[in-house]
């Protein structure tokens, strides 16, 4: 097992560029499987995720191969529908693979999911949805066993009680090649999700209304293979940002769209940092001190849950008090009990955190406990007095490309070790 040691007290400064985002490629992946023949995509990162989605993909017939950040699928003939359990139980993006499945071959089973524990996040809707098409769904032996009646699927009108991106996702890629018009409502509106959308318009889908809550799928005959470069990370690229902000900077991040990361830039402004935006860059610095600020996580455009570990981490260092409300995962202020050990102050009640801010935080070991959380804990190592040893960095491992790397070469000393 490998840790990630970082010696704090040094001010970042210089220019990051972030790899393709993992919750875009994964998805885009999956959704290669409907097209027969070889789909390339571009800008792919080099993480751990993408290694177990390849190995899934290729469980199922599919063969992947990767040159520099190029990833190549071809799909032209698929041997299973059944993604296995070693595969699926580290990572919950896996369910992904059920809307291409049932799509290209009329069934699908997946294991029960994993990923971090960061709450139960159920796939009920995603269930729900396939079934308003008209699948059926049934469920043994740790596994979910989706097939499509002999008559195909029907165009329907789908509500979601959440604006759940993986249960979009799924719908888009179940139905894009149902007769008639299948609407989405309430949909996800990450700009994940218009990434997915733009690929399966590239690969003859006719879907409308991307990056809105409501999204029309009119169905075509077939699908053909595309070539496609993945947006740019945006929770990278926030994760760099709060790294800037937390040591000083100035630190400019590029190869990202700015309006992906809108209120995150607000909070920083808000939280004592100056920040200049540009076409694919935002460049952070601050001189004063950390100010208090409140936070509550929500599906996009709001606040994202995948940023709120790195923004405690920085806040833990604030003149005043914070609170964060979680209104995303139930679990994810399991790392505030790690972030304590470093001399934070955080009081955990139910969905809310009360972050007092201290004058400084200290080295201590500690331990990744999801990917974000573990990110954050190095993002206030950079920060505290001494020498913090992070382990469990596997978590860390899945979401980010050459991290220890790219905090480097802003001049953190940072290194991994065994």
């Amino acid at each position: 097992m490998e840790s990630i040691i970082v010696c704090g007290g040094a001010r970042l400064t210089g220019e990051v560029s972030v790899s393709g985002a993992k919750n875009s490629a994964l998805k885009l992946m999956a959704a290669s499987l409907m097209a027969p023949g070889v789909s390339r995509l571009r800008n792919v990162p080099h993480i751990a995720d993408v290694e177990v989605m390849s190995q899934v993909l290729q469980a199922l017939g599919a063969h992947v191969s990767r040159d520099g950040d190029v990833l190549e699928i071809d799909a032209s003939e698929l041997t299973s529908h059944e993604a296995p359990y070693e595969f699926v139980a580290q990572m919950r993006a896996s369910t992904a693979v059920l809307g291409p499945l049932i799509t290209r071959l009329g069934e699908a089973v997946v294991a029960m999911p994993g990923g971090c524990n960061i709450g139960s996040r159920k796939i009920d809707m995603h269930l729900r949805g396939l079934e308003a098409l008209g699948a059926e769904v049934h469920f043994g032996h740790g596994s979910i066993d989706v097939t499509v009646p002999a008559e195909g699927l029907s165009p329907a009108q789908v509500t979601l009680d959440f604006p759940s991106v993986g249960a979009t996702e799924n719908l888009l890629m179940a139905s894009v090649l149902v007769t008639g018009e299948t609407v989405i409502e309430n949909a996800a509106r990450e700009p994940e999700i218009v990434d997915l959308i733009n690929y399966l318009g590239a690969m003859g889908a006719d879907i409308r209304g991307g990056g809105t809550s409501t999204v029309t799928v009119t169905g075509v005959s077939e699908l053909h293979p595309a070539d496609h470069t993945v947006i740019g990370d945006r929770v990278e690229a926030g994760t760099y940002l709060v790294a800037g902000a937390i040591t000083g900077g100035p630190v400019t991040v590029r190869g990202f769209d700015p309006i992906h990361l809108e209120i995150v830039v607000t909070k920083l402004e808000a939280a004592g940092s100056e920040v200049e935006v540009g076409d694919d860059w935002v460049t952070v610095r601050r001189d004063g001190p950390v100010r208090a600020i409140d936070i509550q996580t929500l599906p996009y455009p709001g606040f994202p849950t995948d940023m709120q570990a790195q923004f405690m981490a920085m806040l833990a260092l604030a003149n005043g008090n914070s609170i964060i409300t979680e209104n995303v995962f139930e679990n994810r202020f399991m790392f505030a009990d790690e972030l304590m050990r470093m001399g934070a102050d955080v009081r955990i009640e139910g969905h809310h955190a009360l972050v007092k801010g201290v004058p400084s935080l200290s080295g201590a070991p500690v331990r990744s406990t999801d990917l974000r959380g573990g990110a954050a804990l190095v993002l206030a190592a950079l920060a505290a007095e001494g020498e913090t040893r992070v382990g469990d960095i596997f978590h860390i491992d899945r979401g980010y490309d050459r991290f220890c790397d790219k905090l480097a070469a802003l001049g953190a000393d940072v290194r991994r070790e065994s």
